[in-house]
């Protein structure tokens, strides 16, 4: 699989098959949902005994537009909202 193709697995896809409008895709009038990674260094560091860790290669995160995480230091706020699928495809 892609780099792309799992991005869109992530994204696009999910927010289209849950109704949610105006999210899954950069471009004017969405929400700014984003996550800036490198994908040589993103590695996510949870395992089955302590799953809730912090992934590693991902910079910053973007939440309705605004900075929640930033150089890898998360602020604590909450940007977010609890989506709710809309219709049924």
């Amino acid at each position: 699989m892609t780099l792309e193709d799992a991005v869109r697995k992530m994204t696009s896809k999910p927010a289209e098959v849950f109704g949610f409008e105006r999210r899954g895709l950069l471009k004017a009038g969405n929400f700014a949902d984003i996550v800036i990674f490198n994908p040589e260094t993103i590695v996510d560091k949870g395992t089955f005994v302590d799953p809730v860790q912090f992934p590693d290669g991902i910079a910053h995160v973007l939440i309705n537009g605004e900075l929640v995480l930033s150089s890898g230091n998360y602020d604590r706020k909450l940007a977010g909202n609890v989506l709710r699928k809309s219709r049924v495809q």
